[in-house]
């Protein structure tokens, strides 16, 4: 039973929703944060890496960056740049990606039904990255970058979604990238009641992307349980800000690798070994996709190889969720055995490129600091599923989703506004 809540938002005004709304934070690095900043001193990014308001000589990790986020937002709740909705809501949030559209409800769930496995993971979190977030959140008493979760689609949810869209947009603006946001507010009671109670009728939701920003959402609402030992249960700080989408309109695109060296091998007996451990379909000097799971492709000396796992190691591993993914299949027989690559996670010699960089990317890095470049088939959201709901865990750099959720339009208190102002 999943409880998945309306609440007050805190959103930009009308007029300021397309400046303000920002890609996520760790899109960027510091400089590309920076740069980004100084030409929209508005973009949330200024809130989200507030260290972009100091010399690069003032950590990002300083005490005085994380007070910086908390003044710069609730300044502009205070100027009228951000306004609080006056009753509890549902945000309904489109986002329209090369005419393909996806459509997710924006709302609070429970750290508890994340703690008791109702909302289910797939990729471990790393505690010093979780600490950044936990700070920021903690420090601006507020979330201000939602986690992005995933549900088997339903029919009733779908049905009062789609009559929301009829009403006219709250925002409606199309950002640098070229993707389109709409938003939408549902504030009738009825709707409100039966998305809650489909919701409270589901045993399992997913997280898709933002491991780490809903652990440290979690942990700083542990933290505040324990501050405050009388709690009920229903204050803000149980809850963190979500945007929940059904499966069926989720677009998983392909997580590259590219490894820097052959091990010691020339092309030649590293071409060898691959031949030997994989079926190569196909040669070419152009690029070339994989076209189906199982298949991958491969960038070596200026030529693509569009490759196909074994029959009898896709058959061996078909009953494990983690070891049938063709990212794992890649692992266990590759970049492990040949190219000596035990743990990708922490190996400096291997990289990973988003699918939205395209093949030329791979190419690329193949002719710049990398010897050799795999092009992935993207792992299905039905496979994310399943290791979810067998309690383990993928390998890293699994999934891409596209498009990116905007920070800085949607923001959760964790107190009313002036006791969240005044904190610190």
């Amino acid at each position: 039973m999943a409880e998945i809540k309306p609440f007050q938002g805190i959103r930009p005004s009308r007029e300021r929703a397309a400046e303000i709304a920002a890609l996520p934070y760790d899109v960027y690095n510091r400089k590309e944060a920076k740069e980004v900043v100084k030409k929209n001193p508005l973009s949330f990014l200024r809130i989200d890496r507030a260290e972009t308001n100091f010399d690069d000589s003032v950590s990002e990790y300083d005490d005085v960056v994380y007070q910086k986020a908390h003044d710069l937002l609730w300044e502009m709740v205070e100027n009228g740049n951000f306004v609080q909705d006056k009753e509890d809501v549902y945000y309904i949030y489109e986002l329209t990606m090369d005419g393909r559209s996806q459509t997710g409800i924006v709302a609070c769930a429970s750290i508890d039904d994340y703690l008791n496995n109702v909302i289910k993971k797939h990729e471990n979190t790393r505690s010093e990255k979780e600490a950044d977030r936990i700070r920021h959140v903690d420090t601006c008493n507020a979330q201000t970058g939602p986690i992005f979760l995933a549900y088997r689609s339903n029919a009733g949810i779908n049905a009062i979604v789609e009559r929301v869209k009829t009403q006219k947009p709250l925002y409606h603006f199309t950002s640098d990238d070229g993707i389109t946001h709409r938003v939408f507010i549902m504030e009738n009671p009825e709707d409100i009641a039966a998305v809650k109670d489909a919701f409270a009728k589901m045993d399992s939701i997913y997280i898709a992307d933002g491991h780490h920003r809903c652990a440290s959402a979690v942990r700083v609402g542990q933290k505040r349980r324990k501050e405050h030992p009388g709690y009920r249960g229903d204050e803000e700080f149980n809850y963190f800000l979500s945007v929940l989408f059904p499966d069926d309109q989720l677009m998983i695109m392909d997580y590259n690798r590219v490894v820097k060296d052959l091990n010691g091998m020339s092309k030649e007996s590293f071409y060898n070994r691959v031949a030997k451990k994989v079926d190569i379909l196909k040669r070419q000097r152009t690029p070339v996709a994989p076209g189906q799971k199982g298949q991958f492709s491969m960038f070596l000396s200026q030529h693509w190889y569009l490759c196909q796992f074994k029959a009898e190691d896709v058959e061996e591993a078909a009953n494990d969720p983690v070891a049938s993914l063709d990212v794992s299949l890649l692992q266990d027989l590759l970049l492990e055995p040949v190219l000596g690559i035990e743990d990708p996670k922490r190996d400096e010699r291997i990289d990973f490129v988003g699918g939205i960089r395209g093949l030329g990317e791979l190419e690329r890095r193949c002719r710049s600091d990398c010897k050799v470049a795999f092009a992935m088939y993207p792992t299905s959201i039905t496979e994310l599923f399943a290791v979810a709901d067998a309690g383990l865990l993928m390998p890293p750099k699994s999934t891409w989703f596209e498009p990116k959720l905007r920070s800085g339009l949607f923001i959760h208190a964790l107190d009313s506004i002036s006791e969240s102002a005044d904190n610190n």
